[in-house]
């Protein structure tokens, strides 16, 4: 299993900015699809975004056009620029590695939007 670290949570203001980061072990990082996952209060886990080892990304529509996953393969690290934030966006962030047999979850990063 890879692990892997997230930073960057924190409070902000309805239509501010946060940017997330996930830094994964190992040397075959550039091999993995890589996603972020959030989990609300009372609510299931849900996709955000993914991005594939070829940079090919995917969103939920609930981010689409305000979140950008990215990734930089050099440090092992995997993005997620989120902007015009919302108070529904508030939720435990998960950062995610798939490759084959390998489903590693991150520790989780506290995202608070509120006034």
């Amino acid at each position: 299993q890879v692990q892997l670290v997230e930073s960057g949570g924190g409070l902000a203001q309805p239509g501010g900015s946060l940017r997330l980061s996930c830094a994964a072990s190992g040397s075959i990082f550039k091999l993995y699809t890589m996603g972020w996952y959030r989990q609300a209060p009372g609510k299931q886990r849900e996709l955000v975004a993914t991005i594939t080892s070829e940079g090919s990304s995917n969103y939920d529509d609930s981010v689409k056009g305000r979140f950008t996953i990215s990734r930089d393969n050099a440090k092992n690290t995997v993005y997620l620029q989120m902007n015009s934030l919302k108070p529904e966006d508030t939720a435990v962030y998960y950062c995610n590695a798939k490759l084959r047999l390998i489903d590693s979850w991150g520790q989780g990063t506290q995202v608070t939007v509120s006034s």
